[in-house]
Protein backbone atom coordinates (compact mmCIF):
# COMPACT_ATOMS: atom_id res chain seq x y z
CA UNK A 1 0.00 0.00 0.00
CA UNK A 2 2.84 2.71 0.83
CA UNK A 3 4.50 1.84 -2.12
CA UNK A 4 1.24 2.41 -4.19
CA UNK A 5 0.99 5.63 -3.15
CA UNK A 6 4.61 6.66 -2.71
CA UNK A 7 4.84 8.81 -6.10
CA UNK A 8 1.67 10.67 -5.58
CA UNK A 9 2.55 11.23 -2.09
CA UNK A 10 6.54 12.17 -2.45
CA UNK A 11 5.38 14.45 -5.04
CA UNK A 12 3.65 17.21 -2.77
CA UNK A 13 6.76 19.36 -1.35
CA UNK A 14 6.63 20.07 2.41
CA UNK A 15 4.56 23.21 3.22
CA UNK A 16 5.64 25.97 5.13
CA UNK A 17 3.74 25.80 8.89
CA UNK A 18 4.46 28.74 11.69
CA UNK A 19 7.52 30.69 12.03
CA UNK A 20 8.89 29.68 8.75
CA UNK A 21 9.10 26.20 9.32
CA UNK A 22 8.62 23.14 7.06
CA UNK A 23 5.36 21.11 7.73
CA UNK A 24 5.39 17.48 7.31
CA UNK A 25 4.33 16.20 4.28
CA UNK A 26 1.79 13.42 3.94
CA UNK A 27 4.34 11.20 2.87
CA UNK A 28 6.71 11.67 6.30
CA UNK A 29 3.34 11.71 8.13
CA UNK A 30 2.44 8.16 6.80
CA UNK A 31 5.82 7.06 7.19
CA UNK A 32 5.60 8.30 11.17
CA UNK A 33 2.68 6.18 11.75
CA UNK A 34 4.12 3.15 10.20
CA UNK A 35 7.12 3.60 12.11
CA UNK A 36 5.21 4.04 15.25
CA UNK A 37 3.48 0.66 14.60
CA UNK A 38 7.05 -0.63 14.05
CA UNK A 39 8.78 0.47 17.03
CA UNK A 40 6.15 0.57 19.56
CA UNK A 41 6.06 1.07 23.27
CA UNK A 42 10.12 0.77 23.95
CA UNK A 43 13.42 2.57 22.95
CA UNK A 44 13.84 2.10 19.38
CA UNK A 45 17.59 2.33 19.68
CA UNK A 46 17.76 -0.46 22.51
CA UNK A 47 20.40 -3.16 21.74
CA UNK A 48 22.93 -1.16 19.83
CA UNK A 49 25.63 -0.29 21.91
CA UNK A 50 25.73 -4.44 22.61
CA UNK A 51 25.38 -4.91 18.70
CA UNK A 52 28.14 -2.50 17.89
CA UNK A 53 30.58 -3.73 20.81
CA UNK A 54 30.17 -7.48 19.02
CA UNK A 55 31.52 -6.20 15.60
CA UNK A 56 34.96 -6.93 16.80
CA UNK A 57 36.59 -5.42 13.90
CA UNK A 58 40.15 -5.38 15.37
CA UNK A 59 42.03 -2.29 16.65
CA UNK A 60 38.51 -0.26 16.31
CA UNK A 61 36.21 0.75 19.20
CA UNK A 62 32.64 2.14 17.42
CA UNK A 63 31.10 1.95 20.76
CA UNK A 64 32.28 5.42 22.22
CA UNK A 65 31.12 7.25 19.39
CA UNK A 66 27.55 5.21 19.31
CA UNK A 67 27.32 5.87 22.96
CA UNK A 68 27.52 9.80 22.68
CA UNK A 69 25.35 9.68 18.94
CA UNK A 70 22.25 8.01 20.92
CA UNK A 71 22.45 9.94 23.88
CA UNK A 72 22.12 13.10 21.36
CA UNK A 73 19.63 11.61 19.44
CA UNK A 74 17.44 10.60 22.04
CA UNK A 75 18.17 13.79 23.93
CA UNK A 76 18.15 16.45 21.58
CA UNK A 77 17.51 15.45 17.96
CA UNK A 78 13.90 15.95 18.10
CA UNK A 79 13.47 12.54 15.81
CA UNK A 80 10.31 11.70 14.87
CA UNK A 81 9.29 7.77 15.10
CA UNK A 82 10.21 7.80 11.10
CA UNK A 83 13.17 9.63 12.13
CA UNK A 84 14.41 6.53 15.06
CA UNK A 85 13.73 3.85 12.43
CA UNK A 86 16.04 5.47 10.02
CA UNK A 87 18.71 6.13 12.17
CA UNK A 88 18.30 2.55 13.72
CA UNK A 89 19.04 1.73 10.06
CA UNK A 90 21.92 3.12 9.69
CA UNK A 91 23.68 1.95 12.65
CA UNK A 92 22.92 -1.48 11.81
CA UNK A 93 24.23 -0.68 8.44
CA UNK A 94 27.67 0.01 9.82
CA UNK A 95 27.66 -2.14 12.17
CA UNK A 96 26.89 -5.03 9.68
CA UNK A 97 29.90 -3.58 7.38
CA UNK A 98 32.08 -3.99 9.93
CA UNK A 99 31.64 -7.14 10.71
CA UNK A 100 31.95 -7.64 7.60
CA UNK A 101 35.21 -6.13 7.09
CA UNK A 102 36.62 -8.30 10.46
CA UNK A 103 35.35 -11.06 8.29
CA UNK A 104 36.84 -9.84 5.12
CA UNK A 105 40.70 -9.22 6.92
CA UNK A 106 40.41 -13.15 8.76
CA UNK A 107 40.34 -14.95 5.51
CA UNK A 108 43.11 -12.30 3.56
CA UNK A 109 45.16 -10.51 6.07
CA UNK A 110 47.13 -8.77 2.87
CA UNK A 111 44.19 -6.20 3.21
CA UNK A 112 45.79 -4.09 5.53
CA UNK A 113 48.93 -4.40 3.86
CA UNK A 114 47.41 -2.46 0.73
CA UNK A 115 49.04 0.66 0.01
CA UNK A 116 47.27 3.88 0.36
CA UNK A 117 49.71 6.71 -1.48
CA UNK A 118 49.73 9.86 -1.73
CA UNK A 119 45.98 10.39 -2.12
CA UNK A 120 44.17 14.02 -3.76
CA UNK A 121 41.80 15.49 -1.40
CA UNK A 122 39.36 18.61 -2.12
CA UNK A 123 37.99 20.34 0.84
CA UNK A 124 37.50 23.88 1.25
CA UNK A 125 34.58 26.00 1.66
CA UNK A 126 30.74 24.05 1.27
CA UNK A 127 29.11 24.95 -1.69
CA UNK A 128 32.30 26.06 -3.78
CA UNK A 129 32.31 23.34 -6.54
CA UNK A 130 34.55 20.83 -4.53
CA UNK A 131 31.83 18.16 -5.98
CA UNK A 132 31.49 19.45 -9.37
CA UNK A 133 35.58 19.30 -9.35
CA UNK A 134 35.37 15.45 -7.90
CA UNK A 135 33.71 14.28 -10.21
CA UNK A 136 36.27 15.59 -13.00
CA UNK A 137 39.25 13.97 -10.99
CA UNK A 138 37.58 10.64 -10.79
CA UNK A 139 37.35 10.34 -14.81
CA UNK A 140 41.23 9.87 -14.78
CA UNK A 141 41.39 5.98 -14.82
CA UNK A 142 44.84 6.11 -12.92
CA UNK A 143 42.57 7.03 -10.04
CA UNK A 144 39.77 5.95 -7.96
CA UNK A 145 37.14 7.01 -5.92
CA UNK A 146 34.71 5.87 -3.19
CA UNK A 147 31.55 5.41 -4.51
CA UNK A 148 28.00 6.00 -2.91
CA UNK A 149 27.03 1.82 -3.13
CA UNK A 150 30.74 1.51 -1.85
CA UNK A 151 30.45 3.66 1.14
CA UNK A 152 27.06 2.00 1.78
CA UNK A 153 27.92 -1.55 1.04
CA UNK A 154 31.31 -2.06 0.74
CA UNK A 155 30.88 -5.90 1.27
CA UNK A 156 27.31 -6.52 -0.23
CA UNK A 157 25.66 -9.80 0.27
CA UNK A 158 23.96 -10.25 -3.06
CA UNK A 159 27.23 -8.75 -5.66
CA UNK A 160 27.79 -5.39 -6.87
CA UNK A 161 25.35 -5.20 -9.04
CA UNK A 162 22.54 -5.71 -6.75
CA UNK A 163 23.91 -3.43 -4.20
CA UNK A 164 24.17 -0.58 -7.33
CA UNK A 165 20.69 -1.10 -8.03
CA UNK A 166 19.43 -1.42 -4.27
CA UNK A 167 20.95 2.00 -3.45
CA UNK A 168 19.59 3.33 -6.32
CA UNK A 169 16.06 2.82 -5.64
CA UNK A 170 17.42 3.84 -1.44
CA UNK A 171 18.63 7.10 -3.01
CA UNK A 172 15.42 7.44 -5.52
CA UNK A 173 12.89 7.13 -1.74
CA UNK A 174 15.42 9.89 -0.05
CA UNK A 175 14.62 12.21 -3.25
CA UNK A 176 10.53 11.15 -2.31
CA UNK A 177 11.07 11.86 1.42
CA UNK A 178 13.30 15.24 0.35
CA UNK A 179 11.89 17.10 -2.48
CA UNK A 180 14.27 20.17 -2.28
CA UNK A 181 17.77 17.35 -2.59
CA UNK A 182 17.82 17.28 -6.02
CA UNK A 183 19.15 20.65 -7.20
CA UNK A 184 21.47 20.83 -4.10
CA UNK A 185 23.46 17.86 -3.42
CA UNK A 186 24.28 15.08 -6.39
CA UNK A 187 22.61 12.00 -5.63
CA UNK A 188 23.73 8.61 -7.51
CA UNK A 189 24.25 5.40 -6.47
CA UNK A 190 27.92 5.44 -8.72
CA UNK A 191 28.91 8.98 -7.48
CA UNK A 192 31.65 9.50 -5.66
CA UNK A 193 31.10 9.63 -1.81
CA UNK A 194 32.38 12.07 0.53
CA UNK A 195 34.50 11.17 3.35
CA UNK A 196 32.11 11.31 6.14
CA UNK A 197 30.04 8.54 5.06
CA UNK A 198 33.13 6.54 5.52
CA UNK A 199 34.14 8.08 8.93
CA UNK A 200 30.53 7.38 10.34
CA UNK A 201 31.30 3.99 10.34
CA UNK A 202 33.14 4.32 13.37
CA UNK A 203 30.59 6.94 14.87
CA UNK A 204 32.85 9.72 14.54
CA UNK A 205 31.36 11.73 11.46
CA UNK A 206 30.44 15.43 11.15
CA UNK A 207 27.87 13.44 8.71
CA UNK A 208 25.86 13.11 11.67
CA UNK A 209 25.58 16.31 12.25
CA UNK A 210 24.45 17.48 9.01
CA UNK A 211 21.50 15.24 9.30
CA UNK A 212 20.48 15.68 12.85
CA UNK A 213 20.69 18.34 15.47
CA UNK A 214 23.04 16.85 17.79
CA UNK A 215 24.99 19.57 19.50
CA UNK A 216 26.21 17.15 22.80
CA UNK A 217 27.75 14.76 20.08
CA UNK A 218 29.32 17.75 18.63
CA UNK A 219 31.16 18.91 21.60
CA UNK A 220 32.38 15.13 22.16
CA UNK A 221 33.89 14.78 18.61
CA UNK A 222 35.66 17.89 19.10
CA UNK A 223 36.77 16.81 22.27
CA UNK A 224 37.96 13.10 21.17
CA UNK A 225 39.00 14.39 18.20
CA UNK A 226 38.84 12.71 14.27
CA UNK A 227 42.23 10.63 14.80
CA UNK A 228 40.57 7.28 15.46
CA UNK A 229 38.35 7.99 11.92
CA UNK A 230 41.15 9.20 9.57
CA UNK A 231 42.94 5.62 10.98
CA UNK A 232 39.91 3.62 9.84
CA UNK A 233 38.84 6.06 6.56
CA UNK A 234 42.36 4.56 5.55
CA UNK A 235 41.98 0.71 6.69
CA UNK A 236 38.55 1.40 4.62
CA UNK A 237 40.22 2.58 1.60
CA UNK A 238 42.75 -0.54 1.70
CA UNK A 239 39.67 -2.56 1.12
CA UNK A 240 38.26 -0.98 -1.60
CA UNK A 241 41.50 -0.77 -3.02
CA UNK A 242 42.11 -4.70 -2.37
CA UNK A 243 38.58 -5.51 -3.61
CA UNK A 244 39.59 -3.63 -6.59
CA UNK A 245 43.13 -5.58 -7.20
CA UNK A 246 44.64 -2.61 -6.34
CA UNK A 247 44.65 1.47 -7.47
CA UNK A 248 47.06 4.24 -8.84
CA UNK A 249 45.82 6.84 -6.24
CA UNK A 250 42.17 7.49 -4.41
CA UNK A 251 40.76 11.11 -5.14
CA UNK A 252 39.11 11.82 -2.13
CA UNK A 253 36.60 14.70 -1.07
CA UNK A 254 34.80 16.25 1.69
CA UNK A 255 34.10 20.27 2.99
CA UNK A 256 34.59 18.62 6.56
CA UNK A 257 38.31 17.84 6.33
CA UNK A 258 39.20 21.12 7.25
CA UNK A 259 38.14 20.73 10.85
CA UNK A 260 40.18 17.37 10.68
CA UNK A 261 43.19 18.63 8.94
CA UNK A 262 45.79 17.30 11.46
CA UNK A 263 44.46 14.04 11.30
CA UNK A 264 44.64 13.90 7.93
CA UNK A 265 48.13 15.25 7.90
CA UNK A 266 48.95 12.66 10.50
CA UNK A 267 47.19 9.31 8.51
CA UNK A 268 48.25 11.03 4.89
CA UNK A 269 51.10 12.92 5.34
CA UNK A 270 52.04 12.40 1.80
CA UNK A 271 48.16 13.41 0.92
CA UNK A 272 47.94 16.35 -1.88
CA UNK A 273 45.55 18.38 -0.92
CA UNK A 274 43.52 20.80 -2.44
CA UNK A 275 41.60 23.84 -0.99
CA UNK A 276 38.42 25.60 -2.80
CA UNK A 277 37.76 29.39 -1.93
CA UNK A 278 34.30 31.00 -2.51
CA UNK A 279 32.40 34.13 -1.08
CA UNK A 280 30.57 32.81 2.56
CA UNK A 281 27.97 35.41 1.60
CA UNK A 282 27.04 33.34 -1.33
CA UNK A 283 27.77 30.05 0.65
CA UNK A 284 26.28 29.60 3.82
CA UNK A 285 22.85 30.27 2.88
CA UNK A 286 22.71 26.99 0.49
CA UNK A 287 24.71 25.29 3.60
CA UNK A 288 22.19 26.40 5.60
CA UNK A 289 19.35 25.45 3.12
CA UNK A 290 20.70 22.02 2.29
CA UNK A 291 21.14 20.75 5.90
CA UNK A 292 17.35 21.82 6.83
CA UNK A 293 16.53 19.72 3.57
CA UNK A 294 18.48 16.89 5.12
CA UNK A 295 17.23 16.88 8.57
CA UNK A 296 13.54 17.36 7.89
CA UNK A 297 12.28 13.76 6.66
CA UNK A 298 13.81 12.72 10.33
CA UNK A 299 13.03 15.64 12.74
CA UNK A 300 9.89 16.69 14.15
CA UNK A 301 10.71 20.15 13.16
CA UNK A 302 13.73 22.04 12.13
CA UNK A 303 14.41 26.11 13.34
CA UNK A 304 16.06 27.75 10.24
CA UNK A 305 17.42 29.90 12.98
CA UNK A 306 19.51 27.63 14.96
CA UNK A 307 20.34 26.25 11.85
CA UNK A 308 22.02 29.09 10.94
CA UNK A 309 23.76 30.20 13.75
CA UNK A 310 25.11 26.48 13.52
CA UNK A 311 26.24 26.68 9.94
CA UNK A 312 27.66 30.38 10.51
CA UNK A 313 29.42 29.43 14.13
CA UNK A 314 31.11 26.46 12.15
CA UNK A 315 32.25 27.90 9.05
CA UNK A 316 33.91 30.82 10.29
CA UNK A 317 35.88 28.50 12.54
CA UNK A 318 36.48 26.62 8.97
CA UNK A 319 37.54 30.01 7.63
CA UNK A 320 40.23 30.54 10.66
CA UNK A 321 41.37 27.54 10.16
CA UNK A 322 42.15 27.59 6.88
CA UNK A 323 43.81 30.65 6.88
CA UNK A 324 46.44 29.14 9.24
CA UNK A 325 46.79 25.77 7.48
CA UNK A 326 47.85 28.34 4.47
CA UNK A 327 50.24 30.10 6.59
CA UNK A 328 51.81 26.38 8.68
CA UNK A 329 54.29 24.26 6.65
CA UNK A 330 53.45 20.67 5.96
CA UNK A 331 55.36 17.71 5.74
CA UNK A 332 53.80 16.58 2.55
CA UNK A 333 53.38 18.52 -0.61
CA UNK A 334 52.51 22.67 0.11
CA UNK A 335 48.63 22.52 -0.53
CA UNK A 336 46.94 24.13 -3.64
CA UNK A 337 44.46 26.93 -2.79
CA UNK A 338 41.88 27.47 -5.65
CA UNK A 339 38.86 29.98 -6.20
CA UNK A 340 35.38 28.85 -7.15
CA UNK A 341 35.29 31.09 -10.33
CA UNK A 342 38.04 29.01 -11.90
CA UNK A 343 36.95 25.96 -10.97
CA UNK A 344 33.43 26.47 -12.55
CA UNK A 345 34.39 28.67 -14.99
CA UNK A 346 37.48 27.10 -16.62
CA UNK A 347 36.94 23.48 -15.16
CA UNK A 348 39.24 20.96 -17.79
CA UNK A 349 42.23 23.69 -17.26
CA UNK A 350 41.47 23.53 -13.28
CA UNK A 351 42.26 20.08 -13.58
CA UNK A 352 45.80 20.23 -15.36
CA UNK A 353 46.58 22.84 -12.76
CA UNK A 354 45.98 20.44 -10.11
CA UNK A 355 48.51 17.66 -11.96
CA UNK A 356 51.16 20.41 -12.80
CA UNK A 357 51.11 21.38 -8.99
CA UNK A 358 51.33 18.19 -7.80
CA UNK A 359 53.92 16.74 -10.38
CA UNK A 360 50.91 14.24 -11.78
CA UNK A 361 50.67 13.11 -15.30
CA UNK A 362 47.67 13.65 -17.13
CA UNK A 363 47.55 11.39 -20.15
CA UNK A 364 45.58 11.59 -23.28
CA UNK A 365 42.74 9.11 -21.94
CA UNK A 366 42.27 11.13 -18.54
CA UNK A 367 42.06 14.02 -20.23
CA UNK A 368 39.39 12.96 -22.95
CA UNK A 369 37.09 11.68 -20.19
CA UNK A 370 37.24 14.80 -17.98
CA UNK A 371 36.74 16.49 -21.40
CA UNK A 372 33.37 14.17 -21.95
CA UNK A 373 32.35 14.88 -18.13
CA UNK A 374 32.50 18.60 -18.31
CA UNK A 375 30.24 18.45 -21.41
CA UNK A 376 27.62 16.72 -20.39
CA UNK A 377 27.27 18.73 -17.21
CA UNK A 378 28.99 21.68 -17.70
CA UNK A 379 27.68 23.09 -14.85
CA UNK A 380 28.03 20.20 -12.26
CA UNK A 381 24.22 19.89 -12.90
CA UNK A 382 22.93 22.05 -9.83
CA UNK A 383 20.14 24.32 -10.42
CA UNK A 384 20.70 28.45 -9.73
CA UNK A 385 18.86 29.18 -6.34
CA UNK A 386 17.92 32.25 -4.98
CA UNK A 387 18.14 31.73 -0.58
CA UNK A 388 15.89 33.83 2.17
CA UNK A 389 18.83 35.30 4.09
CA UNK A 390 15.97 36.36 6.94
CA UNK A 391 15.22 32.56 7.59
CA UNK A 392 18.23 31.40 8.66
CA UNK A 393 19.00 34.34 10.32
CA UNK A 394 21.70 36.30 7.91
CA UNK A 395 21.67 39.07 6.31
CA UNK A 396 24.67 40.46 3.07
CA UNK A 397 26.37 43.00 5.16
CA UNK A 398 27.02 40.55 8.98
CA UNK A 399 28.44 37.70 6.37
CA UNK A 400 30.73 39.95 4.68
CA UNK A 401 32.08 41.02 8.15
CA UNK A 402 32.00 37.99 9.34
CA UNK A 403 34.70 36.46 7.08
CA UNK A 404 36.27 40.03 5.76
CA UNK A 405 39.78 38.36 7.03
CA UNK A 406 39.40 35.23 5.27
CA UNK A 407 38.38 36.94 2.13
CA UNK A 408 40.93 39.08 2.43
CA UNK A 409 43.58 36.47 3.14
CA UNK A 410 42.45 34.74 -0.08
CA UNK A 411 41.73 37.05 -2.44
CA UNK A 412 37.96 36.16 -2.67
CA UNK A 413 36.22 38.43 -5.25
CA UNK A 414 32.22 39.35 -3.64
CA UNK A 415 29.21 37.23 -4.99
CA UNK A 416 26.57 39.33 -3.07
CA UNK A 417 23.92 40.05 -4.91
CA UNK A 418 25.45 38.80 -8.32
CA UNK A 419 24.68 35.08 -10.18
CA UNK A 420 27.25 32.23 -10.73
CA UNK A 421 29.79 32.74 -13.02
CA UNK A 422 28.96 30.64 -16.04
CA UNK A 423 30.95 27.92 -16.87
CA UNK A 424 32.95 28.53 -20.22
CA UNK A 425 31.81 26.26 -23.16
CA UNK A 426 34.21 23.58 -23.69
CA UNK A 427 34.28 23.31 -27.20
CA UNK A 428 38.04 24.55 -28.83
CA UNK A 429 39.60 23.56 -25.45
CA UNK A 430 42.78 21.43 -26.56
CA UNK A 431 44.46 19.54 -23.63
CA UNK A 432 47.51 19.60 -25.75
CA UNK A 433 50.83 21.11 -23.17
CA UNK A 434 48.86 20.63 -20.78
CA UNK A 435 49.99 16.97 -19.72
CA UNK A 436 51.72 16.22 -17.06
CA UNK A 437 54.29 18.98 -15.69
Amino acid sequence: MIGLRMSTLGAQAAGRGKNGRESRSPLLALLDRVAGRVLGRGDGFAGLVERARGAALPGVDPVPGLAALLDAWRQEAGLSPFGVLAARWDVERYVTNLERMAAAEARDPAILAEPVAAPLVVTGMPRSGTTFLHAILARDPASAVPRSWQTIAPYPAHGAARARRDVAWQLRFFRLLAPGIAGLHMLGADAPQECTEITGHVFRSLRFDTTHRVPSYRAWLARDGHGEAYRFHRRFLQHLAHRQGGVGRFVLKSPDHVFALDALDTVYPDARVVFVHRDPARVLPSVARLTEVLRAPFARRVDPLEVGRQVLGDWVRGAGLMVAASRAPRAGPPALHLSYREVVTRPLETAAKIYRHFGMELDTLAAARMELAVARRPDGGYARHRYELARYGFDTGMLRDAFRAYREHFDIAEEAGRAAPAPRPVRGWHWAGHAGT
